[in-house]
């Protein structure tokens, strides 16, 4: 079975130079497929390239992916800040000059406080390019992983489906040979209803309508019918690739319309009972069906 669930979680982990990260990915049910990205400042990149990753792989869901960066060493780099160090200079110029102080040394000047400082080390293009690739690399991975976890799921999804779609299968089995038992008790609620007729002198044209109605209510074969249609539909869904989440849900639909019409024209509380207990069994159906992609 090919189906695949909207829900699943898979990590991957990487590194490359002072960089480690590590990828979470989740998803859950949605309507459509929607794609949230969180990763590291200054890495704007990753957004789209995991987008479109995404939408390669999944068709619907909400995918999140979240990434974790660290830097092993600290990303500042020293500079010398000549404006400070000029003051200093000119300053101790004229102290030198008047013998109230030495020249300054090197190392002197370089503690001065101000004179050198630490600022963030920019990234080169080149070792960022490197390193988003390395990091969707590691998305990739996880997404891979997701959907691995999303056809696990899908493939335990199926088998639940099939057992309901088993129960539909039977209650609709059992509900056509009692609706065979239909036509008898439409006869004597009818010959009944003759009766009363009869009796309040009716005119032959409301006889023929009340007939024509309860006619009309007596027969449940084209439900019968389209039960079974759908239940074999269902089944072909499920084993077909690609996404079949919302053909099923409209399915789904299909199936509650013709057992709240069986319910409508049973004669008998037998019939009545099978199509509840069939309407409880599609809802189930239902709840299961929101998971499938």
């Amino acid at each position: 079975m090919t189906l695949a669930s909207m829900t699943g979680f898979a990590r991957a982990e990487g590194a490359f130079n002072d960089w480690s990260w590590s990828v979470e990915a989740r998803s859950v049910n949605g309507r459509n497929l929607e794609v949230r990205f969180k990763g590291p400042a200054g890495l704007d990149g990753l957004e789209r390239l995991t987008r479109e990753a995404a939408q390669a792989r999944f068709q619907r869901g909400q995918i999140n992916v979240a990434v974790q960066g660290r830097r092993a060493t600290a990303a500042r780099r020293a500079r010398i800040n000549a404006e400070t160090l000029e003051l200093y200079l000119m300053f101790g110029e004229g102290l030198v000059a008047a013998g109230r102080a030495a020249s300054p040394s090197v190392d002197g000047l370089l503690a001065l406080p101000g004179v050198v400082e630490l600022v963030e080390r920019e990234e080169e293009d080149a070792d960022r390019a490197a390193l988003e690739a390395a990091i969707l690399s590691s998305i990739d991975q996880a997404l891979d992983g997701l959907s691995r976890d999303r056809a696990v799921e899908g493939a335990a999804t199926a088998v639940v489906l099939g057992g309901f779609l088993d129960r539909i299968a039977a209650l609709t089995g059992t509900a056509e040979h009692e609706a065979a038992t239909q036509p008898a008790l439409i006869k004597s609620r009818f010959e009944r209803r003759m009766a009363e007729l009869i009796g309040e002198r009716a005119d032959p044209d409301r006889i023929v309508q009340e007939a024509a109605a309860l006619a009309v209510k007596a027969d449940v074969r084209e439900e019968i019918d389209r039960l079974a249609g759908h239940v074999a539909a269902a089944r072909t869904l499920i084993d077909e690739d690609g996404a079949s989440g919302r053909r099923l849900d409209f399915l789904t639909q299909e199936f509650m319309r013709e057992a709240n019409t069986l319910c409508s024209k049973s004669a008998s509380a037998a019939l009545t009972a099978m199509g509840l207990d069939l309407k409880a069994t599609i809802d189930q159906f239902r709840e299961q069906v929101q998971n499938v992609e």
